[in-house]
């Protein structure tokens, strides 16, 4: 069947967990519980998750500022946490995420079969990621061996600062020679995928089934009563619409029925 290459829309940027593989976000939620947990502070699903996205140094810092880990901290050590501390607390991560990574790499489903879609529509993919240099080979390892290997990855190593900096979706567009940034779309599962892609000027998309914001397995959201399932959604939606979201979607493999309507609106912007 032929399928019609969009006259504007010339290229997808995807995060990765969340979004493309690790349904759920669970590979760094698991550890960043464990590092606090190994200081005596117990830390909710809810705290780890809130900033994700963010280069993992940055996503400790995040939380380390939230007003009840700071707290506990301080009840415990006697001052709130410093920069020494999360530079501890990310010594500890890093080794123990990489152990966890490879079991953490499949493809969340109607992913890989939406960019062979999009491939036939002539569009690039493009990729950026919280995840670290190291951390990514182990992820694209897993990812290549799927099927699924984007045009271009870019991570926090390559420029000088990761999310919610548009950096990364600059160097992007760069690599995959993609210009003006309205002619790009950013996927993510994430509130700083969203900041990621406003801050470069491109579309940017949020995806609910598999998200870490969603934060639920698949079988988790095989089994819930859709009635509560559509509730949940509903919050997660309104959050990536609050944070300025273009678009929302419920799975990853819907994304390529908003491509002729991105299209439309960059014409009727005048390009």
């Amino acid at each position: 069947m032929d399928v019609q290459s969009p006259q504007y829309v010339k290229a997808v940027i995807f995060d990765w967990a969340g979004t493309t593989v690790d349904y759920g976000c669970f590979s760094p939620l698991e550890v960043f519980l464990e590092v606090f947990k190994k200081r005596g502070i117990e830390v909710t699903h809810e705290e780890a998750r809130k900033p994700m996205g963010l280069l993992k140094w940055d996503h400790i810092n995040e939380m380390c500022q939230m007003e009840r880990i700071a707290n506990l901290w301080k009840e415990k050590f006697g001052r709130f946490p410093e920069k020494r501390d999360i530079d501890e607390l990310y010594e500890d991560f890093e080794p123990l995420v990489l152990t966890t990574l490879p079991k953490y790499c499949k493809l969340i489903p109607g992913a890989l079969e939406l960019v062979e879609r999009l491939r036939r529509m002539n569009l690039k993919i493009g990729s950026t990621t919280g995840y670290t240099a190291e951390m990514m080979e182990i992820v694209t390892r897993e990812a290549r061996n799927q099927g699924y290997a984007p045009d271009s990855l870019v991570t926090p190593n390559d420029v000088p600062n990761g999310r919610p900096y548009p950096w990364m979706i600059y160097q992007n567009a760069i690599n995959i020679g993609v210009y003006p940034m309205n002619h790009i779309v950013k996927v993510g599962d994430t509130i700083s995928d969203i900041k990621e892609g406003l801050n470069a000027g491109t579309w940017v998309v949020g995806v609910l089934k598999g998200s870490s914001e969603l934060g639920m397995t698949e079988q988790q959201v095989r089994e819930c009563p859709p009635d509560l399932l559509e509730e949940k959604m509903e919050v997660v939606a309104q959050r990536f619409k609050d944070a300025g979201a273009h678009y929302v979607i419920d799975q990853i493999g819907d994304l390529d029925q908003l491509i002729p309507k991105i299209d439309l609106r960059i014409s009727l912007q005048g390009n």
